[in-house]
């Protein structure tokens, strides 16, 4: 292999572990008597870098680290306080609603329950170092359990309901979409409409079971999660 790409190779697991958003690489010169190589060696290694997204360069200043999406693994546990915990960061959870609502004939088909009956909605906007990344929609299908989940205040809401509750729930379908965001997905992602949403709806039933507890409807932003589908 090149070594350019050895030096880049390295440079992008030391960026992963230790540098933060907005943070500068060493300059060129302290790089190349690291790899023991020449300045032309180096600038390669870091066309790399800035070719995937990895880095920018400022003139005058060096080559900044930019921030990196998350990645958000799709299979049957997922769900988006272990995904980010698993990947070092510190999420946050906001309940925006919380409320018992009539379902509709759309939801009443997801859910598998009558049109006559209530639901529970929880909207949540979730959070890693301050900046929003997804807002949640979650439709229960059970109106029993609103006398405990009127008090989930933060946190994950899985976890919440296999504490509360000892309810432990179990990704059925996942259908992901992406479209432009809704004037409140702008205000609560705090993004504008050149920036889509990726849209991703969720059917989780009860472990062991085959009732349907859950229908999600989760929008991200595809500059800060990435989705990855394992087989």
């Amino acid at each position: 292999m090149r070594i350019y790409l050895n030096i880049s190779r390295q440079l992008e697991s030391d960026i992963r572990q230790y540098f933060r958003p907005g943070e500068y690489l060493p300059p060129e010169m302290q790089l190349a008597e690291r790899f023991r190589v020449n300045r032309h060696t180096v600038r390669r290694a870091i066309d790399e870098l800035v070719a995937n997204g990895l880095v920018q360069r400022h003139q005058g200043k060096g080559n900044m680290v930019l921030r990196q999406p998350h990645l958000y693994r799709l299979h049957d546990g997922a769900h988006f306080t272990g995904n980010l915990l698993e990947q070092g960061s510190l999420p946050s959870s906001q309940v925006i609603k919380s409320r018992l609502i009539p379902v509709n004939s759309k939801l009443a088909m997801e859910l598998q329950v009558e049109q006559e009956q209530k639901i529970i909605h929880i909207q949540t906007l979730r959070k890693t170092e301050g900046i929003p990344r997804c807002v949640i929609n979650h439709y229960l299908s059970n109106p029993d359990w609103w006398s405990v989940l009127r008090h989930f205040r933060q946190g994950s809401l899985h976890d919440f309901l296999r504490k509360t509750l000892e309810l432990e729930l179990k990704r059925k379908s996942t259908r992901l979409s992406a479209r432009a965001p809704s004037n409140e997905e702008c205000r609560l992602l705090q993004i504008n409409k050149s920036v889509p949403v990726m849209r991703i709806k969720t059917r989780n039933q009860l472990r062991g079971s085959d009732q349907i507890a859950e229908f999600s409807v989760s929008s991200s932003r595809s500059d800060l999660i990435e989705y990855v589908v394992e087989h």
